[in-house]
């Protein structure tokens, strides 16, 4: 009967050191990567002005792929 109690405790162990797949800093990262893309849209938006300035063509898709970047990094972040 001691064994299957021991067996019991380590799995419980192994559980709460596994919980969640990713930490409060992978999260973090996550909605940062998130709004830094956002950003870029709306400097890709507008409603007047000249569609083929340095705004729109060159810094907002810069942003948006620094932020899919940064998402990427966010997902496979690991604290050591």
């Amino acid at each position: 009967m001691s064994a299957n109690k021991n067996i019991k405790n380590e799995s419980n162990l192994t559980e709460s050191k596994e919980g969640m797949i990713f930490s409060k800093e992978n999260y973090t990262l996550t909605i940062i990567s998130v709004l830094v893309i956002v950003i870029g849209f709306f400097l890709m938006a507008g409603k007047d002005g000249n569609i083929y300035d340095f705004r729109r063509t060159t810094l907002a898709p810069i942003v948006v792929i620094a932020g899919f970047v940064l998402g990427i990094y966010a997902i496979f972040y690991k604290k050591k």
